[in-house]
């Protein structure tokens, strides 16, 4: 992603609690473990932050690895685990080196990510995430859609956050085209986050 957005995420994770972490799990990241939907396996967490969610995944039986391109976010997700009494692994890492990863996974966690990742990326990030998933694995992806009004007017697709990211929101129907390359889309729908989101819950042949 980039030594720019790296020096912009460190200045935001200065201390903890950036803008943008939630402490809490998403309902719909619970309803599908609840629901069976998801079992324990391993998982991996893109761009985990501080490391709640990977953390929440630990705490129902999951083997977690969360990456982010932020140390000091890495750091933080450490010291969070630590304090919860649960075992996660957090690496900082960019996912333009996502294809280096010689491990494999059975569920990709990737919450609030996809619309930090460039059209001209998402080709390779996606074929990238798709070599890391082991047949019948899963994978969750949720980023903003186009229709929502959050940093700009709905139609945008390139946008700024306040805190100076430069995001980009897609349509579900390019995300469906972009995803059905490489995996079975079981699921997907709008959410509202409270912002619009696509939402995609996906399995690998």
């Amino acid at each position: 992603m980039g030594k720019k957005v790296k020096e912009l995420l460190e200045r935001h994770y200065a201390k903890p609690k950036a803008p943008w972490t939630k402490t809490e799990p998403p309902q719909e990241l619970i309803e599908l473990i609840e629901r069976g939907k998801i079992t324990p396996c391993k998982a991996i967490d893109m761009g985990c932050g501080e490391g709640f969610y990977s953390i929440y995944l630990a705490s129902k039986g999951f083997d977690v690895l969360g990456i982010d391109l932020s140390e000091r976010a890495i750091q933080y997700a450490k010291e969070n685990a630590a304090r919860r009494g649960v075992k996660v692994r957090f690496v900082a890492m960019d996912i333009d080196d996502l294809g280096k990863l010689t491990e494999k996974f059975d569920f990709i966690l990737e919450w609030s990510l996809l619309h930090q990742i460039t059209p001209q990326q998402r080709e390779e990030y996606v074929k990238d995430a798709a070599k890391i998933l082991n047949r019948g694995g899963k994978y969750l992806s949720v980023c903003f859609n186009q229709q929502s009004a959050e940093f700009g007017n709905p139609g945008e697709k390139y946008r700024i956050s306040p805190a100076g990211m430069n995001l980009y929101f897609s349509s579900q129907k390019e995300l469906k085209e972009l995803f059905e390359q490489y995996f079975h889309i079981i699921e997907m729908k709008l959410l509202r986050t409270p912002h619009i989101a696509n939402y995609f819950f996906m399995e690998k042949p």
